[in-house]
C-alpha cells in the first residue's frame, strides 16, 4: 500500500504523528504537507493529494487540517475520491467497509495524537466489504461521471 499524507498549517503536528505511525507500520508514504507556521490554504494541499490518489499514483491518502472539514470538502471535489472526515475508530472502519473511502480527513484541533493513531490504524487495516455496499458506491461513481 502506498499513501500520500498532507496537511495545512492547522494539521502540521498531527501529520508528523501520523508520519511516525506510517513508518512504524512499514507503509510506504509521501509527505506533501506544509511545515510552516503561517496560514496557508487547505485546497492547495488537499486537491493535489486527491488528484494523485484519483490517478492511481497512491492507493490512499490522509489529509489533516484544523478540523478536517476543509480538506475533506476539497478532496471530494476530485472525481474518484471518497474522502471521509473521521474522528472516531468506529467511523474509520465503517467508511472503509461500507464506502470504500480512499482518503481519510482528520482535524488536529478536534482529536489528539493517540486517537488519530488508532483511527489511522483502523482505516488502513480495514478492507471494503463490497456486497450490498458496492451498488451504493457504483451509484456515486455513476453520478460523478455524468
Amino acid at each position: 500500500m502506498k499513501v500520500i499524507l498532507t496537511s495545512d498549517h492547522g494539521g502540521v503536528n498531527l501529520r508528523k504523528e501520523v508520519a511516525d505511525l506510517l513508518t512504524e507500520m512499514n507503509i510506504e508514504f509521501e509527505d506533501t504537507g506544509c511545515d510552516c507556521e503561517g496560514s496557508v490554504d487547505y485546497p492547495d494541499y488537499g486537491i493535489p493529494a486527491a488528484e494523485r490518489v484519483a490517478n492511481g499514483e497512491f492507493d490512499r491518502g490522509i489529509l489533516i487540517c484544523g478540523t478536517g472539514i476543509g480538506m475533506s470538502i476539497s478532496a471530494n471535489k476530485v472525481p474518484g475520491i471518497r474522502a471521509a472526515l473521521v474522528h472516531d475508530v468506529f467511523s474509520a472502519k465503517a467508511t472503509r467497509e461500507h464506502n470504500d473511502s480512499n482518503m481519510l480527513a482528520m482535524g488536529e484541533r478536534v482529536i489528539g495524537p493517540g486517537l488519530a493513531r488508532e483511527i489511522v490504524q483502523a482505516w488502513l487495516g480495514t478492507e471494503f466489504t463490497a456486497g450490498r455496499h458496492q451498488n451504493r458506491v457504483n451509484k456515486i461513481t455513476e453520478y460523478e461521471n455524468k
